[in-house]
């Protein structure tokens, strides 16, 4: 069940604030909780809600500030919960009325945060963010005043009881109808461009947090969730045995090559071969297990633990059949028992020639906002989303990008087509043979070249974006235990940057617009200020 409550930011001096100090104004979270869209970022979230029956949901604010917070100081749950317990100016960024000991919520709650925040509501966001920047800064004294009718009615009368003052260069205001007929004339004639902006593509890999998987390790750590499942079965069967296993012998096995500091290939592999034997003895023994459980009752195992033996089979045929074939790949190939979704994807980077995680393919906008196109866990060609990408910057911006600029695996013949059909002009070398110099092409030639150089500099912000994430705000290490809170998580970390470009651009606009209101103080008194020098001087 919804409870909703109005998410219009509090001043700082109604926050209910216990001790005779005051708060700071100008700290970087009250600041920030200013330009958040919080009403609309909360209309988002409660579309999977119902507002009839159910528990009353915790306030969308304090869940989305807490989100927030996490992925900005790169926090663990609990760590995030005590921190907004202990800290007054981040209780005032999530929305509480006033300073209070208890803890907001649960640790465990993010958990089920995560598993409700899908694809769909980060677009939202996203959505909403871009809309944000689109509009620019409101004023505080404006939300004020439509806070507060009463005044506007009172300010209204004082105005038209007020005569006119006009001076002599001054032109006379026009009535509002005419006004409304002029802007609506003019926004008839001025259309809206078809092409505007540009559009920055790349893909990069969010590593998971597990460990480096190897073929010798995966297979101890699978023999010794087989060990606990035996001991789990065993009591409720009646065998008067226990089914042997040798875990001493195949944990000594292992440990004398995972010491190794480089075994060679005969020794992995005659290791490799005993934790197979190993393994196919306790998956016997399971089997066996199992037998005194008739189908369709419930086995007695942990969820976790069921689950993990559902992985093991698989990883088992699979290492078997490498094993047997003498190779060292297969398809959809399992590096990790508790996150089998998980997959190897080649970068062919000289530090990390493969790396374990989700696939993202990312779009970034001229304005430094930063758009997860696509999520996923099996290795992809990331050119193949450029259309999906194009189409998506106009539906968020109502119109195409005038360039767009990726690496040449973007540079596809179909790609060039469905660009070239659109008017959108692709940042990278044409295909085919390069021309031949002659004194007619050579200065356009020379151009072209300057031309792809200066697209290759622009793309240069969305690798920084990479680096910004994956140090900064834990984009390498994603602590998630599901895919789809995986996803969540990934999700939430580009919307705090995309809201920290947000903070940027509403800082240097509000800069500008008081350095406008300066200038249009001081002309009238013959000053001017020469940007330079940095001083002013007086024209009289």
């Amino acid at each position: 069940m919804i409870r909703y409550t109005s998410n219009k930011q509090l001043s700082l001096a109604e926050f209910d604030w216990p001790f005779q100090t005051a708060l700071d104004e100008n700290n970087r979270w009250v600041k920030l909780s200013q330009v958040v869209p919080w009403d609309e970022l909360a209309e988002s979230y409660y579309q999977a809600f119902t507002s009839k029956r159910g528990r009353p949901t915790k306030d969308a604010r304090v869940v989305i500030g807490a989100v927030i917070i996490k992925h900005k100081l790169c926090l663990s749950d609990r760590e995030t919960v005590a921190q907004i317990q202990e800290n007054p100016y981040l209780q005032y960024f999530v929305g509480l009325p006033g300073y209070q000991m208890e803890p907001p919520f649960a640790p465990s709650l993010f958990v089920e945060i995560r598993k409700r925040m899908g694809a769909t509501l980060f677009d939202d966001f996203h959505a909403a963010v871009v809309e944000r920047i689109e509009k620019g800064p409101s004023d505080p004294k404006k939300r004020k005043d439509k806070a507060r009718p009463a005044d506007n009615d009172k300010a209204a009368e004082k105005a038209a009881s007020k005569p006119e003052q006009t001076s002599g260069n001054d032109v006379p205001a026009l009535p509002e109808s005419e006004e409304a007929t002029e802007s609506e004339v003019a926004s008839e004639e001025t259309e809206a461009p078809e092409h505007q902006g540009k559009l920055i593509l790349d893909a990069t890999v969010a590593p998971q947090a597990i460990r480096y998987p190897t073929d010798l390790s995966l297979l101890n750590e699978a023999r010794e969730l087989t060990e606990k499942i035996i001991d789990h079965l065993y009591p409720h069967t009646d065998q008067k045995t226990k089914p042997r296993t040798y875990r001493q012998k195949a944990r000594k096995a292992y440990l004398a090559i995972a010491k190794q500091k480089r075994p060679a290939a005969k020794v992995r592999r005659k290791g490799i071969k005993q934790q197979l034997q190993y393994l196919r003895r306790n998956l016997k023994h399971i089997e066996g297990l199992l037998e005194h459980w008739p189908q369709g009752q419930p086995i007695p195992l942990p969820r976790w633990l069921l689950y993990r033996y559902w992985v093991i089979q698989h990883l088992y045929a699979q290492q078997w059949e490498m094993y047997r074939n003498r190779r060292h790949r297969c398809d959809d190939r399992i590096v990790s028992i508790s996150q089998p979704y998980v997959r190897p994807i080649v970068r062919g980077k000289l530090d990390k020639p493969v790396e374990f995680g989700a696939k993202l393919s990312v779009s970034l906008m001229g304005e430094g906002i930063a758009c997860v196109d696509e999520i996923r866990w099996d290795a992809f060609h990331e050119g193949k989303d450029l259309v999906r990408q194009v189409e998506a910057y106009k539906a968020r911006h109502g119109y195409y990008p005038e360039v767009v600029l990726a690496d040449p695996a973007y540079g596809s013949r179909a790609n060039r087509r469905y660009l070239k059909q659109h008017g959108i002009r692709f940042g990278g070398k044409p295909l085919g043979r390069p021309q031949k110099e002659t004194d007619e092409n050579r200065e356009a030639l020379k151009k072209e070249k300057a031309q792809r150089q200066a697209d290759y500099r622009q793309r240069i912000p969305i690798e920084g974006k990479f680096g910004q994430g994956k140090r900064g705000y834990g984009l390498g290490y994603i602590e998630a235990k599901r895919a789809d809170t995986s996803a969540a998580w990934i999700s939430s970390i580009f919307l705090v940057m995309n809201l920290m470009v947000l903070l940027r651009i509403f800082f240097a606009l509000s800069k500008f617009t008081l350095a406008g209101r300066w200038w249009s103080l001081h002309e009238e008194k013959g000053l001017w200020w020469q940007q330079d020098s940095r001083v002013f001087h007086g024209i009289r």
